[in-house]
């Protein structure tokens, strides 16, 4: 898979400045290398038209994320990426930065090229922050991020989360991850990894020994969808053709670990809900609703 970057890019900013990283001192601290939040965000949608843009108690979807995002302390900066007129309005009118991009990228991860080849190179650490996702912690961003400055031998960070009920680890939605001893992703797949073998077999499947034993539960780790990428990995990784295992389970970041790519895998406490079903989408209303997640 080759990218196609137009030959002009729009970029809206409001107010307007030069697509560089200019770190945010969010503390009295010293001032650390910070981060760039890339959005990547499509207007399309199958089962969520116009995903977002859809309404969280007064504000587009992708606005809340920008929020979230933003308030992560080593974020410098947030950049929507978006093919779309609207969602782009959408974000400069609520005072944040967005970039039209092609039209024609196959996965988020291209699009999200497009923007990092776009910015200075001295943002040397772009977040992947998923657009539907705006219960994202900014804690579990701060984490991935600090993750990957620490680790010179890690082009790319990602983070993970317990799995708490017998359908999540069942459910090939649900994409799991296993480590090695070291912090570092040996598989990512929508099959049930590690596979414990002896208690399917004693109780005639996996279904019935996890509800038998939920203690089994432990074994699983849910890998969720931010990624902290160094911006000349990106760049490369996204021009690779896709690999054998990725097509096989329709998950990118296969691609990296067939090219022998380390991936730092970070585990967060914080749960994120992602945005996909009508039934999701009132789940973080309620919750927005409820004052639980207004402030951050």
């Amino acid at each position: 898979m080759f990218l196609h970057f137009p030959q002009s890019l729009f970029i809206d900013t409001r107010p307007s400045r030069k697509l560089s990283c200019n770190p945010v001192n969010h503390t009295d601290s010293p001032a650390q290398i910070s981060a760039i939040a890339i959005i990547p965000a499509r207007y399309h949608s199958t089962r969520l038209p116009g995903k977002p843009l859809l309404d969280i108690c007064g504000r587009p979807m992708i606005v809340r994320v920008c929020e979230r995002a933003i308030a992560a302390k080593n974020v410098a900066r947030v950049l929507v990426a978006t093919d779309d007129e609207r969602i782009r309005d959408a974000v400069c009118a609520a005072g944040y930065e967005a970039m039209l991009t092609s039209a024609d990228h196959a996965s988020g991860s291209d699009r999200l090229a497009e923007a990092a080849a776009a910015l200075d190179e001295s943002c040397d650490i772009i977040v992947n922050v998923q657009g539907d996702e705006p219960q994202i912690s900014p804690r579990t961003i701060e984490q991935a991020v600090a993750a990957l400055q620490d680790d010179a031998d890690a082009p790319c960070a990602t983070v993970c989360e317990a799995i708490g009920n017998a359908s999540d680890v069942l459910s090939p939605d649900v994409v799991k991850v296993i480590s090695d001893s070291r912090g570092y992703a040996l598989y990512f797949s929508r099959s049930p990894v590690p596979y414990p073998r002896a208690a399917a077999r004693k109780f005639g499947s996996l279904a019935a020994a996890l509800e038998v034993e939920p203690t089994l539960l432990s074994l699983f780790r849910k890998h969720t969808g931010l990624y902290v990428y160094r911006r000349a990995f990106l760049l490369e990784y996204a021009r690779w053709p896709q690999s054998a295992l990725e097509r096989a389970e329709s998950l990118e970041q296969l691609r990296m670990l067939e090219h022998g790519a380390k991936i730092r895998v970070v585990e967060t406490d914080e749960t994120s809900i992602g945005v996909d079903t009508p039934a999701d989408l009132e789940r973080v209303r309620a919750m927005f609703a409820d004052n639980n997640l207004k402030e951050i």
